[in-house]
């Protein structure tokens, strides 16, 4: 384990070089999801391979998730994005990279693409979008009911978690319940400043988007087609917004050779200590 401290905040980062000591193909930087996740659900699925093949893979916990710092303050979208750049210019990771985004992080990734399209190499992104209106209108709805059902049945929600989804989710279940009692973040994302369809079409490195065939989400892969010059869309079928823990090797398949064949190598950067 490493902690990196940004300037602002100290993030949990994990880093796995090409195995064998060979030069690194290309380097990806994995993005996890909002609240329950973490870097973890990278380390039991696409981190290994992606190293096997040749990827420095660099994975990072969020402010407020896993084993990142909480600050009590500081989680709209824009701050995600700069916590982002700083991390790669603490790593000198400052050559194209990667970016593997999972849920909320594909948001990230997105924004940070649009903010700093020069270090992006391409963007992989699995059951999200990028921050428009409408997202900012889903996630204060979500994010809403969460905050509601925690403060009024918080120890009834997460004994149900514990008895019908086991005690790992329930373990992920209350560091989420701990991160929206301590923080804002649940006023802050739905505040966050969304990007403009204008600023969306800006993004010009390669996109590889992934959906669940049964997902929500799914339509977004017509409309980011049509927005973006270089966007393949794949539907994993039987699945919904859980693609990843629902379908690892199939996005080990999608995402592996996507980058191998959009590859751009980056220096090796700061050891991480």
């Amino acid at each position: 384990m490493a902690m990196v401290h940004t300037g602002d905040v100290g993030l949990h980062v994990q880093r796995l070089p090409p195995t064998g000591g060979r030069p690194a193909i290309a380097t990806a930087v994995l993005l996890h999801g909002l609240l329950t996740d973490s870097l973890a659900s990278y380390y039991f699925t696409l981190a290994p391979a992606f190293a096997a093949a040749g990827v420095d893979v660099v994975m990072y916990d969020h402010r407020g998730h896993g084993r990142s710092e909480r600050p009590a303050t500081g989680y709209g979208l824009d701050t995600f994005v700069t916590d982002l750049e700083a991390l790669l210019d603490r790593l000198e990771l400052a050559g194209p990279v990667h970016l593997v985004g999972n849920s909320f992080g594909g948001t990230v990734a997105f924004g940070y693409a649009v903010r700093r399209p020069q270090r992006v190499a391409g963007l992989a992104v699995i059951e999200s979008e990028p921050a428009t209106v409408g997202w900012a209108h889903k996630l204060r709805g979500l994010l809403g009911r969460v905050e509601a059902e925690l403060s009024e049945n918080e120890t009834e929600v997460l004994a149900w978690i514990a008895a019908n989804r086991g005690p790992h989710t329930a373990r992920l279940s209350r560091s989420a319940a701990r991160l929206v009692r301590a923080t804002t973040i649940t006023r802050e994302i739905p505040a966050s400043r969304v990007l403009s369809e204008d600023r969306i079409r800006s993004v010009r490195c390669p996109v590889l988007a992934v959906y669940g065939a049964e997902s929500d989400l799914a339509v977004q892969g017509m409309w980011l087609s049509s927005l973006l010059p270089d966007c393949r869309v794949r539907l994993v079928p039987r699945c919904e917004h859980s693609v990843l823990v629902e379908a690892p090797g199939v996005c080990r398949e999608l995402i592996l050779p996507w980058i191998e064949e959009h590859r751009a190598v980056t220096g090796a950067g700061a050891e991480l200590r």
